[in-house]
């Protein structure tokens, strides 16, 4: 059996239909939300932050996939805690979606030493920026068919999260990835600007990119996430390291398959933005 946190977000979802579809028992971990799109697994309602919550949902556990909330780091939460209940309920194996940062640089390590520090077989997801966090522009392309954002033509090699998913499951279930580092990126690199033009295409009519300032962007960025971090993203989005802009051909070497490009994933998830 496997155990799944996080399994309601843009990785969790397809990783728990991935692991049903290859036949697994799966226990789904969410703080909040539900699974109606996901039939079969077991769905148990667990807080990291409190690591014996968690203790149900490991009941017959092998693997874990293990996903940490950036409040939930940013507020010391006791990570080796968690682990520490994992081992007790007989966890072997646990994959953690960490960030491609941390290989960088740019992001700390806290939580990859952790795991490493566990006793636990463990493999390590690094991916780069999500396809589907220009989401959150959505809004605007419905009402205005514009995209506003900072940094327009500096381009990032993003990964679709159901490419996440996929190598997750990979590794959950082959012990074969133990002690392995995963980088995890889109085909290419993409700018914010190429991003708004492939939704354009894939809704059939021209979105219009709006540059925003630093200073704008922080403005928006701060209602919803901590200054410090907010600072950070923005500098990492401005000026990346030549580490952030690298393409990785991991997701290549697990599937045998190449990444899926952004406008694969605009073009999938077109019914978004209209």
């Amino acid at each position: 059996m496997i155990t799944v946190t996080g399994a309601t977000g843009n990785v969790g979802r397809p990783l728990v239909r991935a692991l049903l579809t290859a036949g697994e028992r799966v226990t789904a971990v969410s703080r909040r939300g539900s699974l109606d799109d996901a039939a079969g697994p077991r769905h148990h309602r667990a807080d990291l932050a409190a690591p014996r919550t968690l203790e149900p949902a490991l009941d017959g556990a092998e693997a874990l996939f293990l996903l940490t909330s950036g409040d939930f780091m940013a507020q010391g939460g006791d990570l080796g805690a968690v682990l520490e209940v994992a081992r007790s309920a007989g966890v072997r194996r646990v994959v953690l979606l960490s960030s491609q940062g941390v290989g960088t640089g740019d992001h700390p390590p806290a939580a990859e030493d952790a795991v490493r520090r566990s006793g636990l077989g463990w493999t390590m997801l690094r991916p780069a920026g999500f396809h589907t966090n220009t989401l959150r522009w959505a809004g605007a392309v419905r009402a205005e068919r514009t995209v506003a954002a900072p940094f327009g033509d500096v381009a990032l090699p993003t990964v679709d999260p159901d490419d996440i998913a996929a190598v997750a499951a990979v590794a959950l279930r082959d012990p074969g990835h133990a002690g392995r580092v995963h980088e995890l990126t889109g085909p290419a690199p993409i700018s914010p600007r190429q991003q708004a033009a492939a939704i354009g295409h894939a809704l059939g009519e021209p979105v219009r990119f709006a540059e925003q300032s630093r200073d704008q962007a922080r403005a928006e960025m701060i209602r919803f996430m901590p200054e410090p971090v907010a600072d950070a993203t923005l500098d990492m989005l401005g000026d990346p390291s030549p580490g952030l802009r690298g393409v990785s051909r991991d997701v290549e070497r697990v599937l045998g398959r190449a990444p899926r490009s952004y406008a694969e994933w605009a073009t999938r998830n077109a019914s978004a933005f209209r």
